[in-house]
């Protein structure tokens, strides 16, 4: 079968996911991508411009089986721009993310285009998938809200038709060659905060973890590492301060230094206001890393799914999070480490090929 996945924001993990199922498909999977910048415009625009390249590449190719794309793509336009070229070829999408509940940045301002395009996105498409159960559920209960304060005409009729055809299937992460890899501890313990340096990942927390650490007494290390945009939060600079020479890593990471962390990491931390699924955490916990998670979003279920001790991994507040992460440098028991496996994509991929193939 012929799969054609257009990624416009081909970058951080929809690249990892974009790449990962083109290389592991048991399908041929042909990719057309956008840089991963802009992301406004690619979600308002890309629709055209790669709607264009999937015109041209059928031209080139012949037509595929189905179309796969992430959920930075407007489909119903998308859907419009192809249709000549591409007609009854069958439209999945994959959502990372959703503009629902969306933690918005002190730069902006509350904005509907995205959440709607978002909605119309999941009613055109052929099948919807989420990258969790959280997702799925947070996604259709945030539409209903959204949809009811038009005043007519509010789709809430189409919401269960749309639910219907979606499922859930994981973000599939190389996980193999970390549970068997041999871990090389650090000394002082070292926390790994593996993720992007925004405003939705918490850096006011992270800060406060800190300064708890602090109060505590707690000799650790700390790597933070994830991809930094021309635009930092302020907030990360007092964290660089109040952490000083005990910052080993700034910044993003190469795949084999940042292997090299997470195998040496006693913790991985979250403190994000935004997760859908988790890939940091996971390879983190893959490598052998107790992972300190806040007790929102898509972590509870992550950690159930692990079979993990909630008590021992999930926090409540700061002072919670720096008790958690000093008794999890006293012991070396990683129950979650080998049950990683389930998200490696040898067993994630022929299940997005299974949903393809429904189409």
């Amino acid at each position: 079968m012929r799969v054609l996945l257009v990624e416009p924001y081909h970058g951080g993990s929809h690249q990892a996911w974009a790449d990962g199922y083109a290389a592991r498909s048991a399908h041929d999977v042909s990719l057309l991508t956008r840089p991963a910048r802009f992301w406004k415009w690619r979600m308002h625009g890309s629709f055209l411009t790669l709607g264009s390249d999937v015109v041209q590449h059928i031209e080139d190719h012949g037509v595929p089986d189905v179309i796969l794309v992430s959920s930075m793509m407007n489909v119903a336009s998308f859907a419009g721009a192809i249709r000549h070229a591409a007609a009854g070829v069958p439209i999945a999408v994959y959502f990372h993310e959703s503009q629902f509940t969306y933690p918005l940045s002190p730069a902006d301002r509350d904005d509907q285009t995205y959440a709607m395009i978002n909605w119309s996105s999941a009613a055109t498409a052929d099948t919807v998938i989420f990258n969790s159960e959280f997702h799925r559920h947070t996604f259709f209960e945030e539409a209903r809200g959204f949809l009811n304060v038009f005043p007519e005409d509010k789709h809430i009729d189409f919401i269960e038709r749309v639910e219907g055809r979606s499922l859930v299937i994981p973000v599939g992460v190389g996980v193999t060659d970390l549970i068997a890899a041999q871990r090389t501890p650090a000394e002082p313990p070292l926390i790994v905060w593996n993720h992007r340096w925004e405003h939705d990942k918490g850096p006011e927390e992270l800060l406060e973890i800190v300064q708890a650490l602090d109060r505590l007494g707690t000799e650790f290390a700390t790597a933070m590492c994830g991809d930094v945009f021309v635009s930092v939060p302020p907030e990360f600079e007092d964290v660089i301060s109040a952490l000083g020479d005990r910052l080993v890593h700034r910044g993003f990471a190469e795949r084999t230094r940042y292997e090299e962390l997470l195998l040496s990491a006693d913790v991985v931390l979250s403190t994000a206001n935004q997760e859908f699924f988790g890939i940091g955490v996971v390879e983190g916990i893959a490598a052998g890393a107790h992972p300190v998670l806040p007790n929102r979003l898509v972590y509870p279920e992550r950690v159930a799914s692990l079979g993990g001790d909630p008590a021992t991994v999930l926090y409540d507040d700061a002072v919670h999070a720096a008790s958690l992460i000093t008794e999890a440098f006293t012991t070396h028991e990683r129950p979650m480490r080998r049950p990683t496996a389930r998200y490696d994509w040898s067993l994630v991929a022929p299940q997005l090929d299974k949903a393809l193939e429904t189409l």
